[in-house]
């Protein structure tokens, strides 16, 4: 074989590159779509910040994709700039292809300057919202659309069909660029700066004078039922989110539909979509949607914004200046409002839309998530006690490597990484005391995998620790859904918790968020050959090393292969 070269390439830097993309959207009849994406540094105005960002088709944020499951998409991606990117296609599950998912140094490397890469993506089991974002670094605050899924043509949504659907993007918003901000942090060690607003569809709403006019507003009509598709595109934060005077039934999550659950508001983390149906039932008038930060972590930085949106009823006489009523939102520290939210999902499990929860379980593990601290070199750092952050994953930081994981799996390429990521914490104690040893704040570091047969059942404990502070943290696997069959908190008990697991209804999702001091368990059956990326969906723990990758085996037939790598695999 000839020998490859690779190169190590630098840091992404958000607002200096260029992406272009054509998207082919192959439907259920065999016709082809043809959509072009230009990715490119645009002006924005937003919060009185003159300053350029990262867009797509001048659009922030960026354009959607509309598929019917079935549905094959090719999507050509061209880097026109002179920094790197990749794109994942999240929630979606790239059965036998993960060259296509997309987070750079797993299954590909990035596409550099004047380079470009095809993705090849089938929606095969996701019908709902899921979403499309940059795995590049910070640049997926601006570059991430929706992606939605209609059911197969002949088949219906499991609820009557709504008079519109409308996408609602939650999403962060700095007056300062990106990459000044995180190049700041890695060289500090300190927490990078807080977003100065969240936003609703690109705007962080009517409480900026700024942003007044380009609030977005959604016109209803009284007595029609309308689909809400929702997605927490924030870099670092969860969301409470509500719409004043009017409850909402959630009938969707991450791609897959829900048993309906009617609310007053929603926990969303980061990473996650819910799809929900609003009924317009009030007084014409206008109302407003509102989100801001459910934010656990004792002592730790939050944005404490409010963004808004407003929805307006058509014929109404009043304008916005001085009637739109505002929602009534949980406190930002309220765990038990999210717990509240979070504990009523479940699996829709129908005849048209059944479930499979692994009932048999042969690979078990017990995976601690945790932010870590680091002594610094020379000079303090800006984090706790002068030190710098650090996040693991059973006590293993990870080390990102020069080439990408796949790559180095399929061409038997050593020295790239181990086999051996721990099935459980090399050190047991109690995960969320008070108070803990100061010797446990400090991780090893490796690029690790885990190997799983292919068709194996697992079930995987996700256990939060109160290490140097405990958090709500949502886990995003790729290539995979999972079931949530059980949650609790303070330390898992494996003789008396799996008695009270959901295996008849429980919710379906490809994002969880571990309590806060708690603990997850989900089961999924690894039946998706390839190497696949764990991670906290906050960017600031992943940056630090709050990542894991699943190496899940080929199985015997051709249908449980991977495909080959594309020719234009990125070189790195």
């Amino acid at each position: 074989m000839e020998k490859m070269r690779f190169r190590t390439t630098a840091i992404v830097k958000l607002l200096a590159f260029l992406v272009s993309c054509v998207f082919l959207v192959q439907n259920a009849t065999g016709k082809t779509h043809h959509h072009k994406f230009v990715v490119n540094s645009s002006p924005q105005t937003r919060l009185c910040s003159n300053k350029h960002i990262l867009t797509v088709n001048g659009q922030f944020p960026g354009p959607n994709l509309y598929v019917h499951r079935g549905d094959k998409a090719i999507i050509e991606v061209y880097n026109k700039a002179k920094d790197n990117i990749t794109l994942h296609w999240h929630g979606v599950r790239q059965l036998k292809n993960p060259w296509s998912d997309g987070p750079e140094y797993i299954t590909q490397c990035p596409i550099r300057t004047g380079k470009n890469f095809t993705y090849r993506i089938e929606f095969t089991t996701e019908e709902g919202t899921v979403w499309w974002h940059a795995h590049s670094g910070w640049a997926r605050a601006t570059v991430h659309g929706a992606i939605i899924v209609y059911p197969k043509p002949g088949t219906y949504y499991p609820f009557p069909k709504p008079h519109e659907e409308n996408p609602i993007i939650l999403g962060e918003w700095w007056k300062q660029d990106l990459n000044k901000i995180t190049g700041e942090a890695n060289i500090t060690g300190g927490e990078p700066r807080l977003s100065d607003a969240y936003t609703i569809n690109g705007q962080p709403g009517y409480l900026y004078p700024c942003s007044k006019q380009g609030t977005f507003t959604m016109m209803v009509e009284y007595g029609k039922t309308y689909l809400l598709r929702i997605i927490n595109a924030v870099v670092n934060e969860e969301l409470f989110f509500s719409i004043a005077k009017h409850r909402m039934t959630l009938v969707g999550t991450d791609g897959f539909y829900t048993k309906p659950l009617t609310t007053d508001y929603i926990m969303i983390t980061p990473g996650q979509t819910m799809d929900v149906l609003l009924e317009a039932d009030q007084p014409a008038s206008h109302y407003f949607m509102a989100a801001r930060s459910y934010s656990s972590a004792f002592g730790a930085g939050f944005d404490n914004t409010t963004t808004t949106a407003i929805l307006e009823y058509r014929g109404s006489r009043y304008h916005p200046p001085t009637s739109p009523q505002f929602p009534s939102l949980p406190p930002h520290n309220q765990t038990q409002a999210a717990t509240n939210f979070t504990k009523r999902l479940r699996s829709l499990a129908s005849k048209d839309h059944p479930i499979d929860v692994p009932k048999d379980i042969d690979t078990r593990l017990f995976y601690t998530i945790s932010v870590n601290l680091l002594n610094c070199t020379n000079t303090p750092c800006k984090g706790p006690y002068g030190k710098r952050f650090s996040a693991s994953v059973n006590n293993i930081s990870f080390v990102t490597p020069s080439i990408d994981l796949l790559r180095a799996y399929y061409y038997r390429i050593h020295g790239v990484f181990e086999e051996d990521f721990p099935s459980k914490p090399p050190k047991s104690f109690n995960y969320t005391a008070d108070h803990l040893p100061e010797n446990f704040l400090t991780p090893a570091f490796g690029t690790k995998v885990k190997i799983l047969e292919y068709n194996s059942s697992v079930e995987l404990i996700l256990q939060g620790t109160n290490v140097l502070a405990s958090d709500n943290h949502p886990i995003h696997i790729h290539g995979y859904s999972f079931y949530v069959v059980g949650w609790g908190f303070g330390n898992f008990n494996p003789r008396m918790d799996p008695l009270r697991y959901n295996l008849i209804d429980p919710p379906e999702e490809t994002t969880v968020g571990v309590p806060q001091n708690g603990w997850v368990a989900i089961r999924f059956r690894a039946d998706n050959p390839g190497v696949w990326l764990m991670h906290c969906h906050i960017e600031n723990h992943q940056m630090w090393g709050m990542n894991a990758v699943f190496l899940v085996k080929e199985g015997r037939r051709s249908q449980a292969r991977m495909f080959p790598p594309p020719d234009d695999l990125p070189d790195c």
